[in-house]
């Protein structure tokens, strides 16, 4: 079974989606390809990093933007997902997303996933600046990813205007709000829910409902 899944890296409800998602899969024991399709919330963020804090107390205003911060670090401990906004540094994450589509693209699904939990964690958890070529490479290399393959590829422009071609159809399709996961039955799950009812979706659209 496939499901495909629009996402970015920088928003923490999708890091936290997705973390529900592969435990359900575990749960339901399925055989399930899920494929991460480029969403960019701020596609104009800049290419020069910053402290996600700082990114955030400016669009929400200080003591919202630290009362959410607070609620997303506990809401992510309760699920098993740790958030340390204090490290998180905000950036583009155009790059990060042409390097998920290498991994699907030349690797297939699995490879994918796995860089796309390492890049949540990295931005996340570690404070990884996402868009540097350099930890780029390392990530990769760390899923088993060929590190000159990589550094070739982050310094061409190879597939850009696949990843923009993506994001713009994302749009033209009416996302708006991600995570979005889309089920082979045609079934769509927009947001957080939880790991049972992700469970419910995926054993619906295996035909192995209770």
């Amino acid at each position: 079974m496939r499901v495909e899944i629009y996402d970015d890296i920088a928003c923490p409800w999708c890091r936290l989606g997705t973390h529900q998602f592969h435990r359900a899969v575990a749960d339901a024991e399925l055989d399930v390809e899920l494929v991460h399709r480029p969403y960019q919330l701020m596609p104009d963020a800049p290419r020069e990093p910053r402290p996600l804090k700082d990114t955030v107390a400016e669009m929400f205003g200080p003591e919202q933007a630290e009362t959410m911060l607070t609620g997303m670090t506990q809401l992510g401990a309760s699920e098993g997902v740790e958030y340390r906004f204090d490290r998180a540094i905000a950036v583009n994450t155009f790059t990060a997303h042409r390097l998920r589509w290498l991994a699907l693209h030349e690797h297939g699904a699995a490879v994918q996933s796995a860089l796309v939990t390492a890049l949540f964690d990295a931005y996340f958890r570690d404070g990884v600046n996402i868009a540097d070529h350099a930890q780029l490479t390392e990530l990769a290399e760390r899923i088993g990813l060929a590190g000159g393959r990589v550094r070739d590829f982050l310094t061409s422009q190879e597939g850009s205007a696949e990843v923009r071609e993506q994001v713009a159809a994302a749009r033209r399709e009416g996302v708006t709000t991600v995570p979005r996961f889309v089920f082979d039955n045609g079934e769509v799950i927009v947001g957080v829910t939880s790991t049972e009812a992700l469970g419910d979706k995926l054993r619906q659209a295996s035909g192995r409902a209770t």
